[in-house]
């Protein structure tokens, strides 16, 4: 029976001396190309998403790397038995090599490691052990938390500062609605799982090694479906388009997050669900801008008023008109505040600036060159 192994450096297809540079493009690459939202209701993509994301988690971090090297090098992904590497471990006083089968007193469980380097740990979660999905034989077995989901969501700058309320669509795993999560087609019976007895478990062992890992056949629940529901083809889950009210809360800006509990992935073994994450990404407007908490716009403006003076209208992003003095003499660039006009968060409000641009004609007919001659005659002004 082959050992069960998540060869981390194979997940993500790179060497084994791979730079962190190159891990992190490979990674990159490979999520981009499994993610839920590129791949809707497609079961199998979101578990390859799922390993990348867990060799990269691993793989990325200088201290687990090295751990996860260690471990390499002590046989965990070259065969479990024999005279090299762990073989060792297992041996019976007076024994054979590998006379600890796994379930006997003297085999070796990765439990026995304990949390000497972190070593324990990281066995823990490359071998599974049938925490996560709560089987009945796991070591943490009852409800398990659901995974929290994060999801990124574009919004009009107008609702980012004076908030409001926007649906959303996220992608996430639920019960069929068919079979309600039992996998069974309706009408037909669950019995006891063949593969791992009804323990929702099974142990791989070699040389004296035991892994616990949550059963494939049953995904951990100890029971299979005499008849699979036709929806879900017996996983009893489908990849479902939520929808979702956000509330967006007044003066958010581009990597702002909220966190709505409750409203992530189901929980197995009937534990609570995980949260979503959802960060804004605020779209350009045509006329405002942002700096902080102040607003900041550009207004055209012609040369009679820009020499004269005058009184122009702004718009705030409250959409009230403001009505903005502009004194004789105004150059072109010339910035004005409008105070209290900004974004309000937290108690505080920003201000905003007008900016004025000088608009000159391109053309000019005969009389109007003429009189703009004159003027400049009359103003000692070379043209």
């Amino acid at each position: 029976m082959p050992t069960p192994t998540k060869d981390f450096y194979r997940i993500l297809g790179v060497a084994e001396n791979a730079s962190a540079d190159e891990i992190k493009k490979t990674y990159r690459k490979l999520a981009k190309k499994y993610h839920p939202d590129a791949n809707p209701n497609d079961a199998s993509a979101a578990e390859k998403f799922k390993e990348v994301s867990e060799a990269y988690s691993v793989l990325s971090d200088e201290d687990k790397r090295k751990q996860y090297d260690q471990m390499r090098k002590l046989g965990a992904f070259g065969g479990f038995g024999g005279g090299g590497g762990m073989g060792g471990f297992g041996r019976q006083p007076g024994g054979a090599p590998g006379a600890g089968a796994p379930g006997s007193a003297g085999g070796f469980s990765f439990d026995d490691i304990g949390d000497v380097g972190g070593l324990g740990d990281l066995f823990g979660s490359i071998f599974d052990f049938g925490k996560r999905r709560g089987g009945a034989g796991g070591r943490e077995g009852g409800p398990q938390r659901g995974e929290s989901v994060e999801y990124a969501v574009e919004i009009p700058f107008q609702t980012a500062v004076r908030g409001g309320k926007l649906p959303i669509t996220v992608p996430i795993t639920e019960d069929c609605p068919t079979c309600h999560g039992s996998g069974a087609k309706p009408g037909t019976d669950l019995v006891t799982c063949p593969e791992c007895k009804g323990r929702g478990n099974i142990v791989f062992g070699q040389g004296g090694f035991a892994v616990t890992r949550p059963c494939p056949a049953c995904g951990g629940k100890g029971k299979v479906p005499t008849d699979p529901c036709p929806t879900c083809e017996g996983r009893g889950q489908l990849r479902q388009q939520r929808q979702i009210q956000v509330t967006v809360p007044a003066g958010v800006d581009t990597g702002s997050k909220i966190r709505l509990p409750g409203q992530g992935e189901k929980g197995a073994g009937g534990g609570p669900a995980g949260d979503l994450l959802v960060t804004f990404r605020v779209q350009p407007d045509r006329f405002f801008s942002r700096d902080g908490l102040d607003i900041v716009c550009t207004v055209p403006i012609n040369l009679a008023q820009a020499t004269l003076g005058s009184r122009i209208r702004v718009r705030t992003v409250d959409d009230k008109r403001v009505v903005l003095r502009i004194p004789a003499g105004t150059q072109s660039g010339t910035r004005f505040r409008i105070k209290g006009q900004g974004v309000e968060k937290d108690g505080r409000r920003g201000d905003q600036y007008v900016r004025v641009q000088v608009s000159v004609p391109e053309e000019l007919d005969d009389r109007e060159r003429k009189l703009m001659e004159e003027f400049a005659e009359a103003a000692g002004l070379k043209y």
